[in-house]
C-alpha cells in the first residue's frame, strides 16, 4: 500500500511540475488611475524557450478575468500551442475608452497598458506579428475593436460568438451607459461598433478568424461581418457551425482559434 501511495504521490508531482503556470496579476492603468485584474498563463517549459508569442483573451459581458481560466483547460492549451494566454477583466465595459465616462479607458488599457506590461513582466516576442487578440460575445466585439484600432500592436485578431454591431441591441448590456443612449447620442453608436470600422481596414495586415454558431442570438451580425469583409476584399477565415452562446460552443470554439494564431505566428516567425 505504501508503494502505491508512492507512486501516486510522484505522478501527482509530475503531474504539478508540468502544469502550466497560472499566474494571477494585478496591473496598474494609469489612464483609469486604478489596478484592473488579469490572468497570466505561462506554458510549460517557457522558461527554456527564448521569447513566445502572446494570444489576449478577453471573456464576455458579466465575466471575469477568470472565466476562461475556470471553463477551459487553458494550461493546456497553452502548453499545445506554447503561447502565453492573458486574460484581462473588462469590467462590462466593452473594451472601450467611453465617449461619455472619462473613467472607463479600457480600449487604451487593452491596446497599450497591458501589452506593456505583460512584454516587461513576461518573456514575449514584443512585436504586432507575435500579439493576437479575441474573446467570446462582449469579448468578441472588444478583440476586434482594439485589433482593428491598433493593427500596429495586434497582427491577428478573431472572434467569437461576438456582438460585432451593437446597434440592433441599443437597451442592452450596459452599452447606453459607455456610450449614451442610442437615441440621444446615434453618432456614437455608429461610431463605436466593429462593423462600421470595416472600411479603414487593409486586406493582408492581420490575420482574422471569426465564428459563430447557427443558433446564436449574435448569429445575423456576424453574417453582416463576414459580408461586409467581403465586400472590401479583406482576408478572414469565417467558421459557423452549430451552436448557441454558450460555453460549450466557445470551449470548442477556442481550441480552432489558438491553432490558427499558432500558425500565423509559425509563418510570421519565417
Amino acid at each position: 500500500m505504501k508503494k502505491v501511495l508512492s507512486f501516486l504521490s510522484c505522478c501527482l508531482l509530475v503531474l504539478c511540475i508540468q502544469a502550466a503556470t497560472v499566474d494571477s496579476v494585478n496591473v496598474y492603468s494609469a489612464a483609469m488611475q486604478r489596478d484592473v485584474k488579469a490572468v497570466v498563463v505561462v506554458p510549460t517549459g517557457s522558461t527554456a524557450v527564448s521569447r513566445l508569442p502572446v494570444v489576449y483573451l478577453l471573456h464576455g459581458y458579466s465575466g471575469n478575468q477568470k472565466d476562461w481560466v475556470g471553463s477551459t483547460n487553458l494550461g493546456a492549451l497553452a502548453d499545445t500551442y506554447q503561447v502565453i494566454i492573458v486574460c484581462p477583466a473588462g469590467h462590462n465595459s466593452w473594451y472601450w475608452d467611453s465617449p461619455v465616462d472619462k473613467t472607463m479607458r479600457f480600449e487604451t488599457f487593452i491596446s497599450a497598458e497591458l501589452p506593456a506590461y505583460v512584454d516587461s513582466h513576461y518573456k514575449t516576442i514584443p512585436s504586432p506579428q507575435a500579439r493576437a487578440i479575441t474573446g467570446l460575445s462582449m469579448g468578441g466585439h472588444g478583440a476586434l475593436w482594439n485589433a482593428f484600432r491598433h493593427p500596429d500592436v495586434f497582427g491577428a485578431a478573431g472572434s467569437m460568438s461576438g456582438g460585432v454591431d451593437i446597434r440592433p441591441f441599443p437597451e442592452n448590456w450596459d452599452m447606453k451607459k459607455w456610450l449614451g443612449t442610442k437615441k440621444e447620442n446615434p453618432k456614437n453608436w455608429e461610431d463605436y461598433t466593429v462593423i462600421n470600422l470595416v472600411g479603414g481596414l487593409t486586406s493582408g495586415r492581420q490575420a482574422l478568424i471569426i465564428d459563430c454558431g447557427y443558433d446564436d442570438f449574435f448569429f445575423k451580425v456576424n453574417n453582416e461581418l463576414h459580408q461586409a469583409l467581403l465586400d472590401k476584399k479583406i482576408e478572414h477565415d469565417y467558421i459557423v457551425r452549430p451552436g448557441a452562446h454558450n460555453w460549450k460552443y466557445w470551449t470548442n470554439s477556442v481550441v480552432y482559434q489558438l491553432l490558427f494564431f499558432r500558425r500565423h505566428f509559425d509563418k510570421a516567425a519565417n
